[in-house]
This record gives C-alpha cells, structure tokens and sequence, in this order.
C-alpha cells in the first residue's frame, strides 16, 4: 500500500474519530425546556415595554456534557427583546443530555414569547 494512501485513510479514522467524539444532540424548545432544571426568565426591557414592543425570540444554546449554557447564538428576534433573552438563558442549567449512556454536547432551540 502507497505511504500516501496509508495517510488517507489514517487521516480518516482520526478525523471520524474526532467528528464522533464532537457529536452533537439536537433539542427542540419543548425538549429543552423539559430537560432545564434551572430556568431564568427573561426580564423584559424598559424600553421595549416603553415602545410597548412585543415579540418572539428563537436562540439556539450549545449545552456542555455537565448542563451547562456554553454559547448562545440569536436566530431570529428583535435586538432589544433579544438581548434580554440571551442574558436570560446564558442562567440556564440543565440535565445532562446522554446518549449511549454517556454524557454528550448537545444543542437546543428555545424561544421567549415577549407579551405586554
């Protein structure tokens, strides 16, 4: 066998390896919120309650293998409303999400309805 073919498909094996060990679950907001054991609401902003802005924010939360909120990322939602929400649910704690018995990553939707 070719030394460049025997790196190829070493390089595979690490990189599957790799990609497996970085798996991730993905939560919908009704799976979230039943796995979140510690939930923050979000407070709603003095200026959106002054403009008497309303609205609903989509994040999506990437979970570490302890429930822990590592990164909160916006997909869609006013700024104003949105911020509120990311501080709120950087405060989240959750069950460990497993998978084969084993605490894994995992990442979930969850979305505030802001009403007035």
């Amino acid at each position: 066998m070719k030394t460049s073919t025997l790196l190829a498909i070493l390089s595979l094996a690490v990189f599957g390896f790799a990609a497996r060990s970085e798996a991730q679950v993905r939560l919908s907001d009704a799976q979230a919120k039943q796995a979140a054991v510690v939930k923050v609401v979000p407070e709603y902003p003095a200026m959106a309650r002054q403009m008497r802005l309303s609205g609903r924010v989509e994040l999506e939360a990437t979970i570490d293998t302890e429930g822990n909120v590592e990164k909160v990322q916006v997909v869609s939602g006013n700024p104003l409303l949105s911020s509120a929400a990311v501080t709120a649910l950087k405060k989240w704690k959750f069950n460990p999400v497993m998978e084969e018995g084993k605490p894994v990553r995992a990442t979930a939707s969850v979305v505030f309805d802001f009403k007035l």
